[in-house]
């Protein structure tokens, strides 16, 4: 038998003994008697019956591409990034510092990293009441960890590749594969659609009013009415197959 102990690590009986692996935050929730190790990487420590029986180190390797995908962000708009993770505080700088990342929060539980979020969106509602220009907080995940805080942000973005399934449930948004540079595709492709859809809008009731303000005045008659009716249609239709193509390049625009 075995079960998580959320943020901390699992607990798991094995051959009729008692085993813990996890950080030491777990060994100390069982007293268990310990020193602290100090390395790169993240150590999981292993228990056997209430006593410390060894340490395994893992090592964290960033993904190929993280650092273009954050430059790509910065370049698209995006004014501030935050790393929140449940790793030690030196692995955390040490990551954020290799791919660009100005802040983040480390050793943190999945309440905590709400908690986190909830004070990033809280500095977000302050600068709109102050008058500053404020997008949107999106929420970057994969682990079931991470739930909470996807179905918390404005946006939560899942990687689908690797991603959990209750990951996946709570986000708005889920990239099927694990590149970090979908992120800045997915945001690129959304501003587009986001203006296409614009456009038809404005020129659908830009052409109606002026027809209808036309008509009024006697001065064209069905024909008109009908170009206004189908024929705006057929442009909006044909005009929205440009999203397809996505993007012709980025744009720094509005904030995220």
């Amino acid at each position: 038998a075995s079960d998580e102990v959320s943020g901390m690590g699992v607990r798991a009986v094995v051959a009729g003994q008692s085993v813990l692996a996890g950080n030491d935050r777990l060994l100390h929730r069982e007293n268990v008697p310990h020193d602290v190790c100090v390395t790169d990487g993240t150590v999981v420590n292993v228990a056997k019956d209430g006593v410390l029986a060894g340490r395994i180190r893992v090592a964290d390797v960033v993904k190929p591409g993280a650092e273009q995908a954050v430059r790509r962000l910065k370049a698209a708009g995006v004014n501030r990034l935050v790393m929140l993770t449940g790793d030690v505080s030196r692995v955390a700088q040490q990551v954020a510092t290799e791919v660009g990342i100005d802040e983040y929060r480390a050793d943190l539980l999945p309440g905590q990293k709400v908690e986190a979020l909830e004070t990033i969106m809280a500095d977000r509602a302050r600068q709109a009441s102050g008058g500053r220009r404020a997008g949107a907080v999106a929420f970057v995940g994969d682990g079931i960890n991470d739930a909470p805080a996807l179905a918390r942000a404005d946006v939560g973005i899942a990687m689908g590749a690797l991603g959990s399934d209750a990951a996946i449930e709570a986000a708005d948004v889920v990239i099927m594969d694990d590149n970090p540079a979908r992120i800045a595709d997915a945001i690129e492709i959304a501003r587009c659609t986001h203006r296409v859809v614009l456009e038809n809008i404005v020129f659908s009731l830009a052409v109606k009013a002026g027809v209808l303000t036309l008509g009024a005045m006697g001065i064209v008659g069905m024909w008109s009415a009908v170009f206004a009716d189908v024929g705006v249609a057929l442009i909006a239709v044909l005009n929205a197959t440009r999203a397809y193509g996505g993007p012709r390049r980025p744009r720094a625009a509005q904030n995220l």
